[in-house]
């Protein structure tokens, strides 16, 4: 499995200079608090969603009801966490889309080569300002609505649902969606390979 935040968490860093009001494709990822088991189970190789997960499910699709320049694309919610993909089609508050980014299907990722890195943690942007329509405003609108909501049906006011960071990876060009893409499809699927406990292998002496 290419995509791993907890495997990528010491050496990865928000990416220093880059615009993430621009268009382009984002891979996305945040974990539950805790690694809470929250949203359902996985039977059989499928996620099955409860009350819970439900509500990231309607949560999710919601978003470009409010924010209009971006779009989504495939998303997967797993027991203790979520993976999906947001297009942003142009600048917010703009009138033209840039489409200079976007591949065939129209997903619109960018081929910054600044941007091939791992999956990068980000801070609680909120503390240093969040620029109106970016990356980090659209996942603070998705996580604090779903909190909101889950934290009153569990009658938990203020509780933290996710951890603090989020992991975001830049999708460089069509191959890179597809990979990434078929990496959150297929996540179900890993599930009980994530469940198993790491053995060394032996070591052989040459």
């Amino acid at each position: 499995m290419n995509y791993d935040p907890q495997k990528h968490r010491r050496r990865s860093i928000r990416l220093r200079g880059y615009d993430y009001t621009q268009p382009g494709g984002y891979f996305v990822t945040i974990v539950t608090q805790n690694r809470e088991r929250l949203f359902g189970e996985v039977v059989n190789g499928k996620m099955v969603l409860n009350t819970f997960g439900q509500i990231i499910d309607y949560q999710w699709q919601r978003l470009p009801q409010h924010f209009g320049h971006i779009r989504l694309d495939a998303y997967q919610i797993m027991p203790d966490h979520f993976h999906g993909i947001i297009i942003i089609t142009k600048k917010a508050g703009s009138e033209q889309g840039n489409d200079a980014g976007n591949t065939g299907d129209g997903a619109g990722t960018t081929h910054n080569r600044q941007a091939q890195r791992q999956i990068q943690p980000h801070p609680d942007t909120r503390l240093n300002g969040t620029a109106p329509g970016s990356l980090g405003a659209i996942m603070q609108n998705f996580q604090s609505v779903t909190t909101r909501k889950i934290n009153r049906i569990r009658k938990t006011p203020g509780k933290k649902l996710w951890l603090r960071n989020y992991w975001e990876h830049i999708i460089r060009d069509e191959n890179d969606l597809n990979r990434i893409r078929k990496y959150i499809i297929n996540n179900p699927l890993h599930w009980h390979l994530k469940r198993t406990p790491y053995r060394r292998r032996p070591r052989r002496d040459n």
